[in-house]
């Protein structure tokens, strides 16, 4: 089954990273849909035969050009999402399942991907964030 049938007709299987860095929450502002220029949590794909505490060290290094120790599994999330980056798929549906971690370095120095224009660290009180965002800071007291 090709990418555009299975983002069509299935649930896709993730994982975000929720990192706490420097006193806040690192945000990516995500360049693709969907969340397309929202500030949101570094995430992505669990791959075939990977676990999903593989697939955070691997989204890490990945996306944030670190490593991180897992702190917590926040739980499992639906999310769901009228636009997709796949040509003849109006719609994503993700089955998440959340992690906070921290990076294991003192490194602050964290350096834009392809799937963001920017990372930050967001320190609270929070303004308002993708509903998805919002609700693991609140699921973490933030």
């Amino acid at each position: 089954m090709e990418w555009q049938a299975i983002v069509k007709n299935v649930p896709i299987v993730s994982v975000d990273l929720v990192v706490e860095h420097d006193g806040g929450v690192l945000l990516g502002k995500r360049k693709n849909e969907p969340a397309k220029g929202e500030w949101f949590v570094p995430g992505g794909t669990v791959l075939k035969n990977e676990t999903r505490t593989d697939a955070v060290h691997r989204v890490a290094d990945e996306e944030i050009g670190e490593q991180v120790v897992i702190d917590e599994c926040l739980g499992t999330y639906e999310h769901f999402y009228d636009a997709s980056e796949i040509n003849g798929v109006d719609s994503k549906h993700y089955v998440v399942t959340a992690y906070r971690c921290h990076i294991e370095s003192n490194n602050s120095d964290i350096s834009s991907d392809d799937q963001h224009s920017a990372f930050e660290v967001f320190h609270p009180p929070f303004d308002k964030y993708h509903p998805y965002v919002e609700r693991y800071l609140n699921d973490l007291d933030y």
